[in-house]
């Protein structure tokens, strides 16, 4: 308890406390956004699946392209600036969507543009957001500091998706829409009011875009335990997308009662992210990017369950296992590179990770129904739990990933 209440103890820094704010309310706007923009598109006069696929494809890629980009501009100007300029464009997008739908002007090149924009906001805020944090957060504190924001992100998920769908069902999707650009609104007011000083930003040297990519692909690619972690993820992420987006669901509908059992198996995932996160406050191991890895073994176990026809309760108690095991590895995973990548030059490392990482996934996504037509749903879930295990494996082989090791500092002090 003594230890839980220490960690509670940064809620009283002020700029931490807004950080947190800031955090919370922005991923509630994000948790609202998918149920009102689908719904949205989807409700208009003569739109079908094509339609939404083009204004979400729109938002996709943007984020994709511009992460790398979004990197550089973290590393070269105060984060606290590039994150009030991310929400901005995020409020402006979905006010855009919004107004359109309430207003019944809804081009699809406008609602595309629109999606755009909130694409290259997510580009430009991932990589500030990991870069701020350890200016914020004291070094012998990062890990109580990340674990307390993921509490808050993921609690904003969970209350979105309910809070997001009820909003949609009562009000309609283009008041649900204002709703998300109010939030990422208030979001850049907190995070504006941080007002962190020039003197904790060391001075960018004038570089060429390329260049700075280049040293960002240099600190990135001299550490074996990134790039290994990095290239497992690229595997396991694909999976997962195939797993989470086509097959599960194509179960649920088969065998375990339709979309109420699916929600059931998310909400078991979403319950375990908030276990996952509380635990991560605690967790303090002397080698965390092995315990992070090995934790990822037991997220092949939903898709095992999937594959074999387990009856529901045991879904969701796999999914909930899914969710603990992600977070406590989200955790570590970000604390160590906060504490070993140099301050200049974290945010580039942080965009070469999750663009590694996410790149296959819309392959999963386009491969999983194919293989299902080949090999049937089940067995495609028990591939999906087997490229999660042996990616898992094939990053342990890597010495880098056993053998990095937490310093001192960051152990839990003991109780006086």
């Amino acid at each position: 308890m003594h230890g839980y209440l220490r960690d509670l103890g940064l809620l009283r820094d002020r700029r931490f406390a807004l950080l947190l704010g800031a955090r919370t309310i922005s991923v509630l706007g994000t948790a609202f956004a998918p149920v009102a923009l689908a719904f949205g598109v989807l409700g208009l006069p003569g739109a079908d699946a094509t339609t939404l696929s083009v204004v979400l494809t729109a938002e996709a890629l943007p984020m994709v392209i511009f992460l790398l980009v979004g990197g550089v501009i973290a590393d070269r100007f105060p984060r606290y600036r590039v994150m009030v300029i991310s929400e901005g464009f995020s409020a402006v997008a979905f006010f855009s969507l919004g107004a359109m739908m309430l207003t019944g002007w809804t081009p699809l090149p406008a609602m595309a543009t629109a999606a755009a924009a909130s694409g290259i906001a997510v580009a430009m805020m991932f990589p500030a957001l990991t870069g701020i944090i350890p200016e914020v957060v004291p070094a012998d504190r990062l890990q109580a500091g990340n674990a307390l924001l993921g509490l808050g992100a993921n609690s904003s998920r969970v209350a979105g998706a309910v809070l997001g769908g009820g909003t949609v069902a009562l009000f309609g999707a283009g008041w649900a829409l204002l709703a998300s650009g109010l939030m990422f609104t208030l979001a850049g007011v907190l995070i504006a009011a941080l007002r962190m000083t020039p003197g904790e930003r060391a001075e960018a040297a004038a570089h060429s875009v390329l260049a700075d990519l280049r040293e960002g692909w240099k600190e990135f690619s001299s550490r074996q335990w990134i790039w290994v972690v990095v290239a497992q993820f690229s595997v396991l992420v694909m999976a997962i997308q195939a797993g989470h987006g086509v097959l599960g669901p194509l179960i649920a509908k088969e065998s375990l009662g339709g979309p109420t059992a699916w929600s059931a198996f998310l909400a078991g995932e979403a319950v375990g992210t908030i276990v996952g996160v509380i635990a991560a406050l605690r967790v303090r191991p002397q080698r965390p990017i092995l315990v992070g890895t090995l934790l990822c073994l037991p997220t092949a176990l939903p898709y095992v369950l999937l594959g074999v026809g387990a009856p529901l309760w045991a879904l969701v108690a796999g999914s909930f296992v899914l969710g603990v095991c992600f977070d406590v590895f989200g955790v570590l995973w970000q604390t160590t590179m906060q504490r070993e990548i140099p301050p200049e030059s974290l945010s580039r490392v942080s965009s070469y990770d999750a663009l590694g990482s996410l790149m296959f996934g819309p392959i999963g996504l386009m491969l999983a129904g194919p293989v299902q037509g080949l090999v049937g749903t089940r067995n495609a879930l028990l591939g999906c739990g087997a490229l999660v295990v042996l990616s898992t494996l094939a990053a342990l082989l890597s010495p880098g990933v056993r053998n990095l090791r937490a310093p001192a500092r960051e152990a839990v002090p003991k109780p006086a």
